[in-house]
């Protein structure tokens, strides 16, 4: 996926950044993500985050404390979060007359948490590390047979028939491999812990084989997920 002139250089992203913890969202680099604001620290968020470079982490709250792979240092009171995330920047936003952001988040690059800074306006804040991922600010190449894309489709519409879900399958076909991987990644309906091993996954061959497994797995064993609107 092409990079917008706009985004920063990886040498310029900055060491402290607010997180959004939000369970079962996915945010990966490339991808879009819309998020509909309403709560007042989230409001006090997205302010400062328009004010300043316009990034917020998006992390997942660690529904299994044991884990192991939260971040080490929450803050007093605060529920734990898994220790990697992704970073957005704000690309369009617009009020509602009703007291509502509508926001849109274009992914940047993964992160580490390092240490969870005091909480600013409610809302979490994180000092973060990003050198182990600078190839995610480059775009990915699009070339052939980096992933198995006959298996993964396959396991798509076995996915999609056990789920109840729809798709446009003349524009699936059409779409190339890394922009089909992170639209799936993003808004097929995972667990919680499968969303987090995508964002982990290296690089989108891995992404893609990890994404086949789950999805054939989901059909195996005739389980549904459930997808939600992005409301905070």
């Amino acid at each position: 996926m092409s990079r917008s002139p706009f985004d920063p250089d990886f040498q310029n992203l900055p060491a402290e950044i607010p997180v959004f913890p939000l369970s079962g969202v996915l945010l990966l680099p490339g991808g879009r993500l819309p998020l509909n604001i309403f709560e007042p620290r989230y409001l006090a968020m997205v302010r400062d985050a328009i004010a300043g470079a316009r990034l917020i982490g998006m992390v997942q709250p660690v529904e299994d404390p044991g884990e192991g792979r939260e971040s080490p240092a929450a803050h007093r009171g605060s529920a734990p979060i898994y220790a990697i995330g992704c970073a957005g920047r704000i690309t369009a936003f617009s009020e509602t007359e009703d007291g509502r952001m509508l926001i849109t988040l274009s992914g940047l690059a993964r992160f580490r948490v390092l240490e969870e800074l005091a909480p600013k306006d409610g809302y979490r804040r994180c000092r973060v590390d990003w050198s182990d991922w600078p190839g995610d600010l480059e775009p990915e190449d699009e070339v052939t047979g980096r992933i198995d894309r006959d298996r993964l489709l396959t396991a798509l519409r076995g996915y999609f028939a056990n789920t109840g879900l729809s798709g446009d399958w003349d524009a699936i076909q059409q779409t190339p491999d890394e922009r089909l991987v992170t639209s799936l990644a993003m808004i097929c309906p995972f667990e919680p812990s499968e969303k987090q091993a995508l964002l982990e996954a290296p690089d989108l061959t891995e992404r893609a084989r990890t994404m086949t497994a789950i999805m054939e797995m989901s059909t195996l064993s005739g389980g549904e997920s459930a997808g939600g609107e992005v409301r905070h």
